[in-house]
């Protein structure tokens, strides 16, 4: 069994194997924000039944899940952010399980998906802002999801470039997989996330533990 899973994420072929472990990538992170997604809903109906109440991440002053979900940003459209990961993370999944399936998308579709998880990745890490620089707390299945948005926005954005399914003017296309295959997509993707990190780290320090 294990063998086989090896060899299904270790063909010679280097598209295959890089395109196996974008899908495999997107499944996992899809998943976990699927998970924190029911988890936020599950304490929003809590918080909207007693405010007051006490959630089970209110760790301190700075790691709170009900201050940041009692924020109204925590509920941009009439009702808790976390339903947008209800709805769109199964759809998320259910294209990465049909990727490792060898299923091939119409460009049109991986073009809107790219709009719409574009839109999803810029709404986390507003989200993700907000929380620091304006609620001053944060809350770690917030955080989780954000996380997840950016590894599977990197990608998607990845597989669509090498597939030719943005509509790029030839010679940006080229630049763009040049770009992708030097991994410099990947030298961004954790360049962003340490630069996060460093944030909460330097503005906060040993309030995190506190």
């Amino acid at each position: 069994m294990f063998r086989r899973i090896k060899f299904y994420f270790t063909p010679d072929d280097r598209t295959l194997r890089d395109n196996r472990w974008i899908f495999a990538s997107m499944l996992v992170g899809a998943i976990l924000s699927l998970i924190a997604s029911f988890v936020l809903s599950v304490e929003a109906i809590q918080l909207a039944a007693n405010p007051g109440a006490t959630l089970s991440c209110d760790l301190n002053a700075v790691i709170s899940c009900g201050t940041v979900s009692l924020h109204p940003s925590a509920s941009l459209f009439g009702f808790p952010n976390s339903f947008l990961g209800l709805i769109a993370e199964p759809i998320v999944i259910t294209v990465a399980i049909a990727g490792l399936a060898g299923v091939r998308f119409p460009r049109m579709f991986m073009f809107v998906a790219q709009i719409a998880y574009t839109l999803g990745f810029i709404f986390a890490w507003w989200l993700f802002y907000t929380s620091y620089a304006v609620i001053g707390a944060l809350c770690p299945w917030c955080l989780l999801v954000t996380l997840t948005t950016t590894f599977v926005w990197f990608a998607v954005t990845r597989y669509n470039i090498r597939e030719n399914n943005l509509y790029l003017p030839k010679k940006a296309s080229q630049k763009a997989k040049d770009f992708i295959a030097k991994d410099y997509d990947k030298l961004v993707l954790f360049s962003l996330i340490f630069i996060a990190v460093a944030m909460i780290v330097l503005k906060y320090g040993s309030q995190l533990f506190a």
